[in-house]
């Protein structure tokens, strides 16, 4: 579960019963009411049988709706359907109930049963469908599987997501403990070999000291050759602090290759500002860029340099088709400045001169908004 982010955990559970639930309703609404439109037509389709008395009207509509309830195989899946139709006077059509006697002496005289038939039918026909689906069936088990196995898919997917970029942090992690590892193996076995120079020097100092002693207590050896094994000693301590200080100057020089980089990369984006400059001011005719609105317009990354050029070509059709953010006021006496969004995070500022022209101060981030805000109160 660890390589299962929290969101796509909270959709899988929550998918299969909200699914359910609003696929059940969407799909009893629309039955529903495709049923009532159907049976609404059925119900009196027999019209000339009616008027002319051939068959009484609650017959006509229990044989309607019973051939076309048995012709709905949906039913069958699952779906619950009740059905009453009436008047408005409250004479009910369906389902069948018992008769009186008056109905049954005159159900022959097709007079009366056409006079019967017209009057229910001018009292209008009010047609009632509830419908429900029942648990447990195939319809059901259709709207609760879908859903399990879409969420049993996305689990997959999200564990795969997750395993694989723990997998490749893990391969960075690993890589980059495995250069630090040589890098400190090769600096370790450095300062062994100076540490055994060392040793190995003092180790000649205190012998020819200890020669020293003895050869003055002795007195039998001459002092410039001991004084020669002293200067020899000290060239090697000499070349010692020779070779440590070599490596202090590889660093500094390092030091300085990562700042000419620096360096060279702000002489570039320098370099780059009169391309900039020339192409805005080709494209665009009715706006003008400051220094800072030039530079800052290139330290944007790629997909926020197009956004901003998309409000930029805006500004120069029409300015009112531009939403501005709000209005940024001066020192007294100055002209306001409008703050236009882009990107979500993009910011830049401009204000209208003459001729209709737009100015465009600064554009930068909502991480250099602070800096970008002083540099217009100081214009």
């Amino acid at each position: 579960m660890k390589y299962i982010s929290i969101r796509i955990l909270i959709i899988c559970i929550l998918l299969p019963p909200v699914f359910y639930n609003l696929s059940a309703y969407l799909l009893e609404t629309y039955l529903k009411g495709r049923y009532a439109k159907e049976i609404m037509e059925i119900v009196a389709s027999d019209a000339d049988a009616l008027l002319n008395g051939s068959i009484r009207l609650k017959d006509s509509v229990n044989n309607n709706i019973t051939t076309y309830l048995k012709a709905q195989k949906v039913l069958s899946w699952g779906v619950q359907i009740k059905v009453i139709v009436g008047t408005k006077k409250g004479t009910i059509l369906y389902p069948p109930i018992f008769y009186s006697g008056e109905d049954s002496l005159s159900q022959h005289d097709p007079m009366q049963i056409a006079a019967e038939n017209y009057r229910m039918m001018n009292e209008g026909i009010i047609i009632n469908v509830n419908l429900e689906l029942a648990n447990n069936t195939p319809i059901t088990d259709v709207l609760l599987v879908f859903p399990v196995f879409v969420s049993i898919f996305l689990l997959y997917m999200g564990y795969r997501s997750g395993s694989r970029k723990a997998a490749d942090e893990e391969l960075k992690k690993r890589n980059e403990i495995s250069r630090l590892l040589e890098l400190e193996k090769d600096y370790t076995d450095k300062l062994n070999t100076l540490g055994k120079q060392r040793e190995k020097i003092q180790r000649g100092i205190e012998r020819v000291k200890n020669e020293l002693k003895d050869e003055k207590v002795k007195a039998s050896r001459n002092e410039e050759d001991m004084i020669d094994e002293i200067d020899t000693l000290e060239k090697e301590i000499n070349m010692n602090l020779s070779l440590q200080n070599e490596q202090h100057s590889e660093i500094d020089k390092l030091k300085e290759t990562i700042a000419d980089y620096e360096n060279q990369k702000g002489k570039k984006q320098k370099s780059r500002s009169p391309v900039v400059q020339k192409r805005f001011k080709v494209l665009y005719k009715n706006v003008s860029f400051q220094e800072k609105a030039i530079s800052g317009f290139i330290d944007l990354p790629g997909d926020m340099k197009i956004k901003c050029e998309e409000v930029i070509h805006q500004l120069n059709d029409d300015s009112k088709l531009v939403q501005i953010k709000r209005k940024v006021f001066g020192k007294k006496g100055r002209s306001t400045v409008f703050e236009v969004a882009f990107a979500y995070k993009g910011r830049f500022y401009f204000r209208k001169i003459s001729d209709n022209r737009i100015d465009i101060l600064v554009i930068g981030t909502k991480n250099t908004q602070v800096k970008d805000l002083e540099v217009i109160n100081n214009l």
